[in-house]
């Protein structure tokens, strides 16, 4: 089979897509073969980080020297601010293809058929031979905490140029995750030519918050409906002393809302109409990683589907306690009749 280069990616030919798609479907998990969809699917383009996480649960420390250390459990799971959203989105019963660049070694294999098996249209992403797959290993402790190695790996070689715009636009929605890898000006033309064409758009960042990165990506806000944040984030690109100020900043640079994520407080976003509080959902956390993601993809469902920013972002915080009930981005088994009947109830941590 060969493959089409354009410098040093591989992009996968159609064929193949479609084939690993149908057979990974056949055998899919039972959630995903459900013909009767609890809604009108709605088409949503994600774009951005691709990341084969692996998880490794029960860790005390680092073994010294040589040694080793038995553990409970190592998992992996496909993960990032676009391939982890783009899994849940799909879960929830959205029409998700997904746009990005992973590599040509054997972990771009394991993640391409994790998102073929929940469903994804994987049909934008491309095969660099330039590094391989955006990786990274994540040790997760007895009480949550999730320290990580990173591999930025084929991330960092995504260009505007490998994107299929006449693909993208064929949704309602498109999703960016990561800007700051395609650089400011690249994601605002990419937000800016969504807009254009009639889609909605969200963006969550991927770095840290910093001043010099609400620079960098000062391109994209303006085209962005949703931004995506959390709270350590807000702080820290704006120097704000507290989120609604730094929420308030973000609009003020362009932004059309910020959905913030506050961990075990929930929620708040913000608009230039109103600002609402959604608390976190009482539940027994495993693992968090993976939980913004989720978040996401429950708030950009419940906006497109028609929900209020207070439903959606409740939708959001009940999506993201499923996926902390479990280890990593695709755990748990749900879709968005469960998630609606989570979020209807009374489980939050406040309550």
């Amino acid at each position: 089979m060969r493959c089409r280069r354009t410098g040093p990616v591989i992009e996968w030919p159609r064929g193949f897509v479609a084939l690993a798609k149908t057979a990974a479907i056949a055998s899919s998990v039972p959630n995903m073969e459900k013909a009767d969809r609890p809604m009108t699917r709605v088409e949503i383009a994600v774009v951005g980080v691709h990341v084969l996480d692996t998880h490794v649960l029960g860790i005390t420390s680092i073994p010294e020297g040589s040694q080793g250390q038995l553990v409970p459990t190592i998992k992996i799971s496909p993960a990032g601010t676009a391939g982890g959203t783009a899994v849940v989105l799909s879960r929830l019963g959205a029409a998700v293809r997904s746009f990005g660049a992973i590599g040509t070694d054997a972990m771009g294999d394991a993640l391409l058929a994790m998102l073929c098996r929940e469903g994804v249209d994987v049909g934008g992403l491309v095969r660099t031979t330039a590094t391989q797959t955006s990786a990274s290993v994540i040790p997760v402790r007895s009480n949550g905490d999730r320290p990580a190695w990173h591999c930025v790996g084929a991330n960092a070689m995504l260009r505007l140029e490998d994107l299929n715009l006449d693909e993208v636009i064929r949704s309602s929605h498109l999703h960016l995750g990561g800007p700051e890898f395609l650089g400011g000006p690249a994601a605002g033309e990419l937000l800016q030519y969504a807009k254009s064409n009639g889609l909605s758009t969200s963006v969550d960042i991927l770095a840290a918050g910093d001043p010099g990165l609400l620079q960098w990506i000062a391109d994209v806000l303006p085209h962005t409906d949703y931004l995506l944040p959390n709270d350590e984030q807000v702080l820290g690109l704006t120097g704000a002393a507290d989120v609604l100020t730094g929420a308030r900043c973000l609009l003020a640079a362009g932004a059309g809302c910020v959905a913030v994520t506050q961990g075990s407080k929930g929620a708040v976003v913000v608009s230039d109409a109103e600002s609402v509080e959604v608390p976190a959902f009482a539940i027994d956390v495993v693992d968090t990683t993976g939980c913004g993601d989720a978040f996401s993809a429950g708030f950009i469902l419940g906006r497109a589907l028609g929900r209020d920013l207070r439903e959606a972002a409740r939708l959001g915080c009940a999506t993201a306690a499923h996926v902390a009930s479990g280890i990593g981005t695709d755990a748990g088994a749900y879709d968005f009749d469960v998630i609606e009947a989570f979020a209807s109830g009374d489980h939050s941590a406040t309550a």
